[in-house]
C-alpha cells in the first residue's frame, strides 16, 4: 500500500486488522489503529509470499538497472529477429528501435487468441489483446536467451502445425 505522507497522519483504514494495531500484542479488546500508514497491516504475513519476495530482492542485489535494461532489449531484440524469420503469418507490431519499447513484444496474427491458447498449454505464456495481437513479456533479472530460442522454437511449432486451430483454443474466456 502507498500513501503519500502529507496524507498519512489523517488516515483512517476501513477495514482494521490485527496488525494495524497500535499493540498487537496487547490483546486489548479496543481497536487503536497503529499510527500513520501501519495502520493499513491487515493481518499476519503472508509468511511462503514473503520468503518469495526475499528471494526476489537477492536476485536483484546488486544488478544495475542499466544492466537489466540493456538485458530487456537484448532479450526482446532476439524474440522480435527469430519471430520475424521463423513465424510464419507473424508480424512484430513492436517497435524494433531499442529507444521505443520495453520489455514485451507484441506480434499480430490471425487466430492470435487460440494461438496464446496453445502456447499457454505448452508453458509460452503470453496474453492477447483483441482483435489480433498476442502479446509476450520479458523479465531480464531472470529469463534466459536460450528462453528466448525455446519459445520461439514452440511458437513455430504451433504455427506451422496449426495447432492453435483446434475448437479447444477457440472457446473464449474472460482472462487469456
Amino acid at each position: 500500500m502507498f500513501v503519500a505522507a502529507e496524507h498519512q497522519a489523517g488516515l483512517r483504514t476501513p477495514l482494521p486488522g490485527w496488525h494495524g494495531h497500535a499493540d498487537p500484542f496487547a490483546m486489548r479488546p479496543e481497536y487503536e489503529p497503529a499510527p500513520g500508514i501501519g495502520q493499513l497491516a491487515g493481518g499476519t504475513p503472508p509468511v511462503l509470499s514473503l520468503l518469495a519476495l526475499e528471494e526476489a530482492v537477492d536476485t536483484l542485489a546488486g544488478v544495475s538497472t542499466v544492466d537489466l535494461r540493456a538485458k530487456s532489449l537484448a532479450l526482446t531484440g532476439l524474440f522480435i529477429d527469430l519471430v520475424a524469420s521463423r513465424c510464419p503469418g507473424v508480424s512484430v507490431v513492436t517497435p524494433r528501435e531499442a529507444g521505443r519499447r520495453g520489455s514485451q513484444v507484441s506480434v499480430r496474427t490471425d487466430h492470435a487468441y487460440e494461438l496464446v491458447q496453445a502456447l499457454i498449454e505448452r508453458d509460452v505464456i503470453g496474453d492477447f489483446r483483441a482483435p489480433d495481437i498476442a502479446r509476450f513479456g520479458f523479465a531480464p533479472a531472470y529469463s534466459r536467451y536460450v528462453d528466448i530460442w525455446d519459445a520461439v522454437d514452440v511458437i513455430a511449432d504451433v504455427l506451422t502445425s496449426a495447432e492453435h486451430l483446434s475448437e479447444r483454443f477457440a472457446m473464449r474466456s474472460t482472462v487469456t
